[in-house]
């Protein structure tokens, strides 16, 4: 079985905002696979189905971004899964172009408060994460406005597409694991040669 679990914040005030894209592609996901996350458990709602032959749980934290990990915490305990194997965490990511999807399978929380939460609460940092770019703040610009600000016209399109992509990733890292979608995901793209 597997948790797969989209950071944001509750409220319908973040609703669509950066700091939102987990929850965005966990609705993504469960409109694909007929999913109602309405359930609560832990403090978040949880909808549990099948993508391919894999049992999931989709889970969003209703414990604000920064206590992801208190709500994390409590449904690895209850489920007994084992992070590093059966836990996915989906959330944004400054570092990243609009859209632009960076898998990893541990690491720090490279700033990310949710991630730092989950980290701290878990004691480990080894987890496969989907991050999905939101793009970079830019200067004199409040992080946390920034990532609680909606996107623009133009970023509309490659946000779509990025939790699109995010949906697939998902079904990879199902499917043939944390490596087979990091190969496909994380390539850098090829400078185009002169003619």
């Amino acid at each position: 079985m597997f948790i797969i679990a989209g950071l944001g914040n509750p409220t319908l005030q973040y609703a669509g905002t950066r700091h939102n894209v987990g929850f965005e592609v966990i609705d993504a996901i469960a409109d694909k696979y007929n999913i109602t996350v309405d359930g609560r458990k832990n403090r978040a709602y949880i909808g549990k189905g099948m993508i391919g032959g894999s049992k999931v749980i989709l889970a969003k934290p209703q414990t604000y971004m920064n206590l992801s990990g208190e709500s994390i915490r409590g449904l690895v305990d209850y489920y007994k899964i084992e992070p590093e194997d059966e836990l996915l965490i989906i959330y944004d990511d400054v570092s990243l172009d609009v859209g632009k999807l960076r898998i990893r399978r541990k690491g720090s929380a490279g700033g990310h408060n949710g991630i730092k939460n989950i980290i701290a609460n878990l004691g480990t940092d080894v987890f496969p994460r989907i991050k999905v770019g939101v793009g970079e703040k830019p200067e004199n610009y409040d992080l946390a406005d920034y990532v609680l600000g909606h996107f623009s016209k133009s970023e509309k399109e490659m946000i779509e597409e990025g939790i699109k992509q995010a949906v697939c990733a998902v079904e990879k890292i199902l499917e043939e694991g944390a490596d087979a979608a990091m190969n496909l995901y994380n390539r850098k793209a090829k400078p185009k040669k002169e003619a």
